[in-house]
């Protein structure tokens, strides 16, 4: 018997809470970021991280990894790093006289890619299949990933030395993308309390398991749309592409993004149906990140979140009826 609605919210917030809290045992006095990111998990999107080093960026990565009892691989993004080592390489095994399938590190339910900006473009791309269609193809053989599966990628600004510019497509393809920003004062002296002494990402326990996350971002689908919220959704599409300050602006698969991860925040939020301040609050972290500005704006020093929140306000607001 298909549980209701309500029960369904319930559920997904009493495990969000547990997901919460323990990630808090790592990453101090930064629960909206921790939010956002349980909205990429529950919404079955991919996650980016971008902020300076030493920030929290990876910790946070490897706080939500931990917390659910699945498969998770680390993956260094470096310059020398190989598309290989990401999706896998096929190797001659001489007993059998047969080509054998080696996995990379890709092949897990949660993939965390540290400072993925410091890899070629070409290496990059080694994630564009996997990160769209969960799936990799080596050698013409199809090779499936498991489920569920969520790339949580950190990356550096792009004016620090020793970075490569995301590609395009591959910027298209993270639903969500967040900034840990410097923690509050007492914030930042509790982390010195609790991470001088030892190690809490060591002591952090799973609170769930992946086929519960699987079952709740399959409900999370099935939430209510009005109408009017998919019209509403997509007239701020059509107005970051029509700003005079936006050379490329929010893709199709955007929108879906964002109507995902409106769903999700919705459940987060306890309503079983979306309303346009989801759209709203995650309209920055979903699009930003995917916008190019035009020269114009660039000499002009235009911020991308500025631009899209200027998209967002220049929207009417759909009526309640």
């Amino acid at each position: 018997m298909e549980r209701s609605p309500t029960s369904q919210v319930e559920d997904l917030q009493a495990v969000a809470q547990d997901i919460r809290g323990a990630v808090q045992t790592v990453i101090e006095g930064k629960p909206e970021v921790i939010d956002e990111a349980l909205v990429a998990l529950f919404a079955s999107g991919h996650l980016l991280i971008e902020d300076v080093p030493g920030v929290g960026k990876t910790m946070l990565a490897k706080a939500l990894a931990r917390s659910i009892d699945g498969t998770a691989q680390r993956i260094q993004f470096t310059p020398d790093l190989l598309p290989s080592d990401i999706t896998g390489v096929s190797i001659f095994n001489s007993e059998t006289r047969a080509f054998e399938f080696k996995p990379g590190g890709v092949f897990a339910n949660v993939v965390i890619g540290d400072e993925i900006n410091r890899a070629s473009p070409k290496t990059q791309s080694a994630l564009l299949e996997a990160m769209e269609e969960h799936q990799v193809t080596v050698d013409g053989i199809t090779h499936q990933l498991p489920d569920p599966f969520m790339v949580v990628a950190t990356q550096n600004p792009i004016e620090m030395e020793g970075t490569y510019p995301l590609p395009e497509a591959q910027r298209d393809r993270f639903m969500l993308r967040i900034s840990m920003g410097y923690p509050v004062r007492a914030s930042e002296i509790a982390m010195l309390d609790h991470h001088g002494g030892g190690d809490p990402l060591a002591e952090l326990q799973p609170v769930t398991d992946v086929q519960t996350v699987a079952r709740l971002a399959a409900s999370i689908r099935r939430i209510y749309v009005h109408g009017a919220i998919k019209d509403y959704l997509v007239a701020v599409l059509d107005a970051t592409r029509n700003s005079p300050d936006v050379r490329l602006g929010g893709s199709p698969r955007a929108g879906l993004q964002l109507l995902r991860a409106a769903k999700a925040r919705a459940v987060l939020q306890g309503r079983h149906y979306v309303i346009p301040d989801d759209v709203q609050a995650l309209a920055g972290p979903a699009l930003a990140h995917r916008i190019l500005l035009s020269p114009a704006a660039q000499l002009a020093r235009r911020e991308v979140d500025e631009v899209v929140q200027a998209a967002v306000a220049s929207v009417p607001i759909p009526d309640r009826d």
